[in-house]
C-alpha cells in the first residue's frame, strides 16, 4: 500500500465556480489534509486501519443482515403461536411477519434519530480533544456488547421488542465508532491512494461477512455438533460469536494507527453549547467549502438508500421470495463475495476517473435493479439472485467511494468535524429507507413493496448527487 507523494499543481487562475457560490465567493477549493500529506504512508498502518472493518462487518452482516434478523427475530418464532398455526398460506400470517418487519424498522428509524442528535457533538469533541482512537473504542465496545446481549433474546414474541431495541442501540454505537473510523482515512493514504486504500477497508469489511457467514453454514451443516438449537439457541450463540470476532481482529488499528493531534485552535466548550458551535462551522461550511455542504446533503440521502438494501435485502429474500434459511445464508456469501471483489477493484477507479464518477454509476444501476425486483417477482428465486448480486456489486463501490470524495474535498485540520457531520446527515436522513419501508408495507400489507421505498430514497440521492461538483485540486503547494 506504499505510495509516492504528490504535488498539486498551481492554478493559473480562480477555481470554478462551486453550486450556489455567490460572485465573488471562494477563488479556490481548501487546502485538504489529503494534500498536506507527503511521503509513503506505512503497509502495516494501512493495513491495521482497514482490518477494522473486518472486525466490525458480522454486525452489518451476520446480525443486521442475513441471519439474526432475517432469519431469527422476523421469523414466526415471534409471531403469536395461534396465526404462526395458520400456516404461511393464510392473510394473517403474512400480517403478522409484515408487522414484524415493519416494527423492525420502526426501531431502527428511532435508532437513525438518535444518532442524528449525538454523532455530530461526539465527533466534534474527538476532534477538539484529540481522542479519536477513544471514541473508536468506545463504539466498538458498545456494539459487542449489544451483541453479546442478543443472547437473553429466547424464541418468543415477548422478546420481540428486547432484540429490536438491542439491535437499534448496536447501530448507534457502530455508527459512533465509524465516524472515527472513517476520519483516520486522511491518517493513512494520499491523494494518490485514498480511492484504494478507501475501498480496501470497505472490501475486507464485506470478505470479513463472507468469512463469518461461512462460519456459521459450516456450524449449521455440522447440526452445531450436538448443541441444543430449541429456543433459537444457534442464533443467539451466532450473535456472541460475533462479539468475540469484533474483539479479535478490531485491536491491530488501535496498536498501530497512531492518533490524530487536537484541534488546538478550535474552543472546547460543554455538550449543549458545542450545538451552537455546530451550527456556526456548518455556515463556514456553507461559505467556505461549497462542494463539501453539496455532497454532505446529497450523500445523506443515497447513503440511507444504500444501508436499506443491505438491511432489508435478506428480509426480501426470506419472506418474499420463500428463500430458506440456508438459501438466505448462501445468498449472503455471494452478496458479499460479490461487493467485496468489486470495491477492492472499483477502488482504482475511483483513484483514476474520480469518485463522483462512481457513486452516479453505482447508484443508477441500483434504483434501474431495485425496480427490477419488484416488477418481475413471478419470476421467482431466480430473479432476486441476478438482481439481488447486481445491487450487492454496487453498494460497496458507492460507500467506498463516497468516503474518498469526503476525503477529498475535506479542508486540513478538519476531518473529524466533517466526518461528524457526513454521519450526521447520514443519520439526519436514515429515517428515510425505514420510514418508507414501514410506511409502503403498512398499505399494502406485503413486505415486497418495501423495496420501492428503497428505491425512492436511491432515485432522490441519485438526483442530487448529479448536481454535485467533482472534487477540485487547492492550489496551495503541500506542507513542506
Amino acid at each position: 500500500m506504499s505510495d509516492t507523494p504528490t504535488t498539486p499543481g498551481s492554478a493559473a487562475g480562480p477555481g470554478p465556480q462551486l453550486p450556489g457560490q455567490p460572485p465573488g465567493g471562494l477563488t479556490d477549493p481548501p487546502v485538504t489534509g489529503l494534500e498536506l500529506r507527503r511521503g509513503a504512508v506505512p503497509r502495516r498502518r494501512v493495513v491495521s486501519w482497514a482490518m477494522w472493518d473486518w472486525a466490525t462487518q458480522p454486525f452489518n452482516t451476520v446480525i443486521i443482515t442475513f441471519v439474526f434478523t432475517a432469519l431469527y427475530l422476523t421469523s414466526d418464532a415471534f409471531v403469536d403461536p395461534a396465526v404462526a398455526a395458520l400456516g404461511e398460506d393464510d392473510p394473517a400470517y403474512e400480517r403478522a411477519l409484515a408487522g414484524l418487519t415493519s416494527g423492525l424498522g420502526a426501531w431502527i428509524t428511532a435508532a437513525g434519530v438518535l444518532i442524528a442528535v449525538l454523532a455530530p457533538v461526539l465527533g466534534q469533541r474527538a476532534d477538539v480533544s484529540g481522542r479519536r482512537k477513544a471514541w473508536l473504542a468506545g463504539g466498538t465496545i458498545g456494539m459487542v456488547v449489544c451483541m453479546l446481549a442478543l443472547f437473553a433474546v429466547r424464541a418468543d414474541p415477548g422478546y420481540f421488542v428486547l432484540g429490536a431495541v438491542l439491535i437499534g442501540l448496536g447501530s448507534v454505537a457502530s455508527e459512533i465508532a465509524g465516524v472515527n473510523y472513517n476520519a483516520m482515512l486522511v491518517q493513512v493514504s494520499t491523494p494518490a491512494t485514498v480511492g484504494r486504500v478507501s475501498g480496501l477497508g470497505w472490501g475486507l469489511g464485506y470478505v470479513g461477512g463472507i468469512v463469518a457467514l461461512v462460519l456459521v453454514v459450516v456450524a449449521d451443516g455440522a447440526d452445531w455438533w450436538g448443541m441444543p438449537t430449541d429456543d433459537g439457541l444457534a442464533y443467539r450463540v451466532i450473535a456472541v460469536g460475533c462479539a468475540v470476532w469484533t474483539l479479535l481482529f478490531a485491536w491491530p488499528l488501535f496498536r498501530y494507527v497512531p492518533e490524530a493531534p487536537a484541534a488546538h485552535d478550535r474552543p472546547k466548550v460543554g455538550f449543549f453549547a458545542s450545538y451552537a458551535v455546530l451550527v456556526r462551522d456548518v455556515v463556514d461550511l456553507f461559505r467556505n467549502a461549497r462542494t463539501t455542504f453539496w455532497f454532505l446533503l446529497a450523500s445523506a440521502v443515497f447513503r440511507d438508500g444504500l444501508a436499506g438494501v443491505f438491511t432489508f435485502g435478506a428480509i426480501i429474500a426470506a419472506v418474499s421470495f420463500g428463500f430458506s434459511d440456508q438459501e438466505v445464508i448462501i445468498f449472503g456469501v455471494a452478496a458479499n463475495l460479490v461487493a467485496g471483489v468489486s470495491t477492492i477493484a472499483v477502488g482504482r477507479l475511483d483513484d483514476r476517473f474520480g469518485p463522483r464518477a462512481v457513486i452516479v454509476g453505482a447508484l443508477t444501476t441500483l434504483v434501474v435493479c431495485g425496480l427490477a425486483v419488484v416488477l418481475l417477482r413471478d419470476g421467482g428465486a431466480t430473479v432476486f439472485w441476478v438482481f439481488g448480486l447486481i445491487l450487492s456489486a454496487c453498494v460497496g463501490p458507492a460507500q467506498a467511494a463516497s468516503r474518498s470524495f469526503l476525503a477529498r474535498v475535506t479542508p486540513a485540520g478538519r476531518e473529524s468535524e466533517i466526518f461528524g457531520l457526513y454521519a450526521t446527515t447520514g443519520r439526519a436522513a436514515s429515517f428515510l429507507s425505514p420510514a418508507l419501508w414501514t410506511l409502503m408495507i403498512a398499505l399494502t400489507g406485503a413486505t415486497i413493496w418495501g423495496v420501492l421505498g428503497i428505491v425512492v430514497v436511491l432515485f432522490a440521492g441519485l438526483l442530487l448527487m448529479l448536481a454535485v461538483r467533482p472534487p477540485q485540486t487547492s492550489a496551495a503547494p503541500p506542507r513542506p
